[in-house]
């Protein structure tokens, strides 16, 4: 059981590279070849007697790692912390492996895709071709907008260096200051309040925690202007999905694109309807090269070396 490792991950499980360059390092690995949405008494029968994990998106608290003795290192597939209880990790003595940005270029790439799909009207275009509607329909250009970010992380810092061929103007709310960065590239620093007022498009990059949970509510949303657009792509539940419903419905903001929920999968088929409403089903990380990337940063995790 010495190197016992267990992936519960179905994307890296079923990546031959990742499944190659694991079991060259480890002997000893179990894989989620079923394909199992992993959680409560499921996911502790996978983890059962295994020494090391690779976890994604599964919730990881006291009450299964309670349950799991032999369980001593536990590293990240993916960059956001939301699903870990780190008081109980730190309880159960568990080391973690974890590194942040490696699907950065990704999710930026996905923002500037949703920003042109909303800006353009390019869903509803595709649907009305599709139904035998050829009628052209005028929308705006990225180009010289007011560009707002709520986080300027390793994300928000990409999708920065992204916007550069736009001219955009690039607003940035953060708790941290990078003022260096900010010098760099010409951003201005703004509340949060400025930001939602002044922005023609603004994107979330920030973790979910007490302190952001629905920190995007209807009071809020009604600062955007009615021509602005909302993209999330960092984590459900930072904006309140039942307030951006109305403020779509009557036209007091001209669109969104989400790629995360809270639930997931979504459940709110009236939202997810609307014709100003774009989503995906989560896949800010999931091109193929952020796929290799957070994997690889997944196995050197599992190391003594890289455990924080």
């Amino acid at each position: 059981m010495k190197n016992s490792i267990a992936v519960c991950s179905r994307s890296f499980s079923k990546n031959i590279i990742l499944r190659d360059e694991i079991t060259a390092q480890f002997s000893d690995v179990t894989f989620n070849d079923e394909g199992l949405n992993l959680s409560g008494d499921s996911l502790i029968e996978f983890l059962k007697g295994h020494q090391k994990a690779i976890v994604a998106l599964e919730t990881i608290d006291f009450s299964i790692l309670s349950k799991l003795p032999d369980l001593k290192v536990i590293s990240k597939y993916g960059v956001g912390m939301d699903m870990l209880d780190m008081q109980a990790l730190r309880k159960c003595g568990i080391r973690l492996g974890w590194e942040g940005g490696v699907n950065k270029r990704s999710v930026a790439e996905l923002v500037i895709g949703f920003a042109i799909v909303l800006l353009r009207h390019l869903y509803v275009c595709n649907a009305e071709v599709r139904s035998g509607i050829f009628k052209q329909k005028a929308g705006v250009q990225l180009s010289e907008k007011t560009f707002g970010i709520i986080g300027c992380g390793n994300v928000g810092k990409d999708l920065v260096r992204l916007l550069q061929p736009f001219n955009c103007k690039i607003l940035v709310y953060d708790i941290e200051d990078y003022q260096d960065f900010y010098s760099e590239y010409g951003i201005i620093t703004a509340s949060l309040e400025e930001l939602l007022k002044l922005s023609d498009i603004v994107s979330i990059h920030i973790p979910f925690n007490e302190a952001s949970k629905n920190l995007i509510d209807g009071g809020k949303l009604a600062f955007m202007k009615s021509n602005a657009i909302l993209i999330n792509t960092a984590r459900g539940g930072i904006v309140d999905e039942g307030a951006l419903k109305k403020s779509l419905m009557n036209g007091s903001l001209a669109g969104a694109a989400f790629d995360v929920f809270s639930p997931e999968p979504p459940s709110d088929l009236e939202l997810l309807n609307l014709v100003n409403f774009f989503s995906t089903p989560h896949i800010g990380g999931s091109s193929i090269e952020a796929v290799l990337a957070m994997g690889r940063s997944a196995i050197k995790g599992l190391t003594k070396n890289n455990l924080v």
